[in-house]
């Protein structure tokens, strides 16, 4: 077993798990503040993980691949704090994170659209400007009546993402297209998709909690559509559009 603390989003999260690897995976958020709330992993966790794991596999007709206990626990910490964290004000979104000169934009789409490639294109263009916040599943947090993503180390296969937590401009939907065009949508169009890249917790309590954030999360910021082809002048067009 294993004991530390992390921080995310604002909340401290005492952490008990089973191998050393989890406390290597979150080596960049350890803090030693006094713990908000605490997490404990058991193997009937880590289990869990793995039949959610194959079934998603079945119902996507994917080649199963069998992952081993270490990352399997690291999927199970984090669905135990997010689980909680709307309490705190903050969710889980899956989505791909980043800030041009210290301010947010969020892009998610359905998988295998492109939302990591078009935000590759931010870091191709802007260069030093622009930096990950998180790549894959990022915090969005409601305080002081303004939203902000929040880096996690839950941030992709390919590790990219800060410890950082930028003021949220705007979320934006990717679409493949032919042609690079962007358009302001009411949150009421983009609101299946927002609520399904979200993790809605089980707890009724917390699930009350999660409505009320997307609730003022749907006038804290702006929200837009992008068809994208895979062209680097995406992001140009993309963030130009958001910043009219």
């Amino acid at each position: 077993m294993v004991n530390f603390r992390i921080n995310i989003a604002f909340v401290t999260v005492e952490i008990t798990a089973l191998f050393e690897t989890t406390l290597n995976f979150c080596k960049n958020f350890i803090c030693q503040n006094t713990p908000d709330f605490s997490v404990e992993i058991s193997m009937d966790d880590i289990d869990y993980e793995r039949k959610r794991s194959y079934e998603a596999d079945i119902r996507e007709g994917r080649s199963h691949i069998n992952f081993s206990n270490e990352y399997l626990e690291t999927l199970a910490v984090y669905r135990k704090i997010v689980e909680v964290l709307p309490q705190y004000n903050a969710f889980l979104f899956h989505g791909s994170a980043v800030a041009v000169d210290g301010v947010a934009y969020l892009f998610t789409a359905k998988s295998g659209t492109g939302k990591s490639t078009h935000v590759s294109f931010y870091r191709e263009k802007f260069g030093e400007r622009a930096v990950m916040v998180n790549d894959d599943k990022p915090l969005i947090l409601i305080k002081d009546n303004k939203a902000f993503v929040c880096g996690t180390p839950w941030c992709g296969k390919h590790n990219l993402g800060n410890n950082i937590i930028s003021p949220l401009k705007a979320i934006c939907v990717l679409k493949r297209g032919s042609k690079n065009v962007i358009s302001k949508v009411e949150f009421g169009n983009v609101f299946d998709i927002i609520i399904g890249q979200a993790y809605r917790p089980q707890n009724p309590k917390n699930l009350l909690s999660f409505v009320e954030l997307v609730s003022k999360l749907s006038i804290l910021t702006n929200f837009y559509e992008l068809s994208c082809n895979l062209d680097p002048d995406s992001a140009l067009v993309s963030y130009s559009g958001m910043n009219k």
